[in-house]
């Protein structure tokens, strides 16, 4: 049985569509941030590392806001998604999947990795720990979509296809409106995933095959949904879909945040 667990908490994006660091927003009573609410949730499951992937040219900022408030909750790495290298015209980081092979060097254990500006619920961090020290399987957390859209626009959603407990295939869309034609309780992947050690030889395959194919292209992205995808259908791992009661709250548009404080506030009255 897997003993400890490491949480990576993808950090490295600049919030484009919401403006600013967006991750660094207030949001809850005390001012608490959607990161501190997180490492909070995931040490209280049990998790015994925190591990933030970030980008170089505001680690200083990151430390003095984020990185030593968490470090008094539990153990604290930092890796790096950096832009060096980058295609002339290209200013946005190579995708998710690339952001977990900057962290490989700071893991050793079975991790789960998430975004920084979603809230996903304790109850969410308590069956991906479960999962990660009982089962070598990978794992995802299913959330019904109709709870993961905004008013404010559209959003990118990998949406599932489950079978008998496990994803069959995932299809990432990039654009889904509040009003759209997805049936009611169809799950959504909300980037919250287990994975074992196994997982970086494949992403430094698929990432030499991805910019082999795509590195000339300004926008193009390898994102962790589509490597699962892969996997998954060509039979070399598969991915247990974990159910939850959790509420799922993000912070798309900077129009979300005043619906976002109002649940966590009154979700914190009520504890």
């Amino acid at each position: 049985m897997n003993q400890k667990t490491t949480l990576l908490i993808m950090a490295a994006g600049m919030g484009s569509r919401f403006g600013g660091l967006k991750q660094m927003e207030p949001v809850g009573p005390g001012d608490e941030i959607l990161m501190d609410y997180s490492v909070s949730d995931a040490q209280k499951a049990g998790f015994d590392r925190t591990v933030f992937i970030i980008r170089r040219e505001f680690e200083r900022e990151f430390r003095q806001i984020v990185g030593r408030r968490m470090e008094n909750i539990m153990d604290v790495g930092y890796a790096f998604q950096d832009m060096d290298n980058m295609p002339r015209g290209r200013t946005k980081p190579w995708g998710t999947a690339y952001a977990i092979l900057c962290a490989e060097a700071q893991v050793d254990t079975p991790f789960c990795v998430l975004n920084a500006d979603d809230f996903y619920g304790r109850n969410a961090f308590e069956v991906m720990h479960t999962h990660l020290r009982a089962s070598n399987d990978y794992a995802m957390v299913g959330y019904l979509l109709e709870n993961t859209l905004t008013e404010n626009g559209t959003v990118a959603r990998g949406i599932c296809e489950v079978e008998g407990g496990y994803l069959k295939g995932v299809t990432e869309h990039l654009s889904i409106p509040f009003h759209n034609g997805f049936p009611k309780g169809t799950i959504a992947s909300m980037n919250m995933f287990g994975f074992q050690l196994n997982l970086f030889p494949y992403l430094h395959e698929g990432f030499a095959a991805f910019l082999q194919a795509h590195g000339h292209e300004e926008k193009s992205e390898y994102l962790i949904p589509r490597v699962v995808d892969e996997l998954i259908k060509s039979g070399k791992e598969r991915m247990r879909v974990l159910s939850t009661d959790a509420k799922w709250y993000g912070v798309t548009y900077r129009e979300d945040l005043p619906g976002v404080m109002a649940a966590i506030r009154a979700m914190t009255e009520k504890l």
